[in-house]
């Protein structure tokens, strides 16, 4: 187990919603975070057939490409009736332009008939450094589909997804709120135990 002792830490993201949140659950602890995206790292292909294969494919290609130690989150929903769809393909489903409102119609269009909604969204997030260690943590949060969307706080599908004991979307939530309960905060909790000090 290695631990993170401050200063740069690459974001390996170019999304600037993911990179906010991973900076705010972050800052408590002297991560001076820049992003994949600010440091013009290519965004590596996401082939691995995992959240945490991804995570951990996207962490050592920044860490290598910056020789810096790298944080990389994959995350995506899971929809029980879809068999875990969208799941790691959960951004594809969105498309090129990264429309989340044509990829909320689409997970809808393919639920709306069945009686199950139940949902999870979880995250992968690995740390890795440019020699090729790397750590992987694992976090889920459990709710149901809703349509149609609500909320304009969050990204990706967090307007259509409740979550468990609640009456709101992630959309709808304080963000303090939702990154005290969400699948990344989740991860993050195992994340810094282990690795920040």
């Amino acid at each position: 187990m290695r631990t993170f002792d401050g200063g740069k830490l690459v974001i390996a993201s170019h999304n600037a919603g993911k990179v906010r949140e991973i900076d705010a659950l972050l800052r408590p602890f002297g991560a001076d975070v820049i992003s994949a995206g600010d440091l013009d790292l290519p965004e590596p292909d996401e082939d691995a057939d995992t959240f945490e294969g991804n995570a951990e494919l996207k962490a050592l290609a920044a860490a290598k490409a910056s020789n810096l130690p790298a944080l990389a989150d994959d995350s995506g929903l899971e929809v029980a009736s879809l068999n875990g769809a969208p799941g790691i393909y959960s951004a594809r489903w969105a498309g090129p332009e990264k429309d989340f409102g044509h990829a909320m119609q689409l997970v809808w269009e393919s639920v709306k008939d069945f009686e199950d909604r139940n949902a999870n969204f979880t995250c992968a997030l690995s740390l890795a450094w440019p020699d090729g260690h790397v750590q992987t943590y694992l976090g889920k949060v459990f709710g149901i589909v809703s349509f149609p969307p609500r909320g304009d706080m969050g990204f990706g599908y967090d307007p259509i997804f409740v979550p468990e004991g609640y009456q709101t979307t992630f959309a709808e939530m304080d963000p303090s709120a939702k990154h005290a309960i969400s699948h990344r905060a989740e991860a993050f909790k195992l994340l810094v135990n282990a690795c920040f000090r």
